[in-house]
């Protein structure tokens, strides 16, 4: 029962980062490699202001803001330098590497004895794992929600529009390079406010945490899209990542039972979300077989 408690909490801590690369990757169509930098980014600023006595919620939310600023230089790196999208994810993500050591003055950093919004006072009343599965619950149904919102409003339709098709956005008035950046903000200060919260949840932040974590986030994204419908709005889609980020947490889950070593973790997670990325393209296929066999069978009538 703990672990099937602790996995849902897990999975809505990162589906944080779901929410944040939803934007850029399914909405703006920008393959962003900065996330692999605000992820860590987050955990060292969070990290670093706890153990300096600050709130953790307010060390979180300093943290996004550091995040969006990283977004920031990624977005004018591609909007205005006009550099390639994946170099100038790379490039900011590269110096972030630098940055993270600087804010934390080590490789890693501890939060052993510090208070965080996983062991606050208030939550003391819960039992193993719960802490994490109510505040997981609160912050991801506000992000969700805030989103959602967001998204229906028309500076959210100006950057889903841009997003559609930047020509046409700017034939409408639209700043496309404006959105664009604005959504890379977004982004990676939701991906740096994650990376706060799993630093806090695990009680320790580390320079290195962010290999790998464009995977996990993108695991999130597509699982949630292969269990479900397409025909789905936006606030829905939105609903479905924090699903998709749960299912992947008892994936790993079973993983580690089957007996594997928790260092095969990358390995898996890169084998489930290539298995994931193929299903749609598998069902299509089945499809087309099926319709070609109806078809010809009618025709041999």
């Amino acid at each position: 029962m703990e672990i099937i408690v602790s996995a849902i909490g897990q999975g809505l801590i990162w589906a944080t980062l779901g929410v944040g690369l939803f934007l850029s990757f399914r909405i703006l169509n920008f393959p962003d490699m900065t996330v692999e930098g605000t992820f860590p980014l987050g955990a060292a600023v969070s990290v670093t202001l706890i153990t300096m006595g600050m709130n953790p919620l307010l060390a979180a939310l300093i943290a996004a803001f550091a995040g969006g600023i990283a977004g920031l230089v990624t977005g004018l790196l591609y909007t205005k330098g006009k550099i390639p999208i994946l170099l100038a994810g790379i490039l900011t993500m590269t110096a972030i590497y630098s940055i993270n050591l600087r804010i934390m003055g080590q490789a890693n950093k501890s939060l052993l004895g510090m208070t965080t919004l996983f062991n606050a006072k208030w939550l003391d009343f819960l039992p193993t794992n719960f802490p994490t599965v109510l505040v997981g619950l609160i912050l991801i149904t506000l992000i969700t929600g805030g989103m959602a919102l967001f998204l229906q409003t028309e500076l959210g339709q100006a950057f889903i529009a841009t997003g559609d098709n930047p020509a046409m956005a700017r034939s409408m008035g639209i700043n496309s390079d404006a959105m664009t950046t604005m959504g890379l903000i977004i982004s990676n200060a939701l991906i740096a406010f994650g990376g706060a919260l799993v630093a806090q949840n695990n009680g320790f932040a580390d320079v290195n945490m962010g290999i790998g974590i464009i995977v996990v986030a993108l695991a999130s994204i597509i699982i949630g899209e292969v269990a479900f419908s397409e025909q789905m709005t936006l606030g829905e889609r939105l609903m479905t990542i924090v699903i998709g980020s749960i299912l992947y947490r008892f994936v790993l889950v079973a993983v580690l039972y089957a007996g594997f070593n928790a260092n095969d973790l990358n390995l898996f997670s890169a084998v489930i979300l290539g298995l994931a990325l193929l299903l749609p393209q598998l069902k299509q296929k089945i499809q087309l077989s099926k319709v070609l066999k109806n078809g010809v069978a009618q025709h041999g009538k």
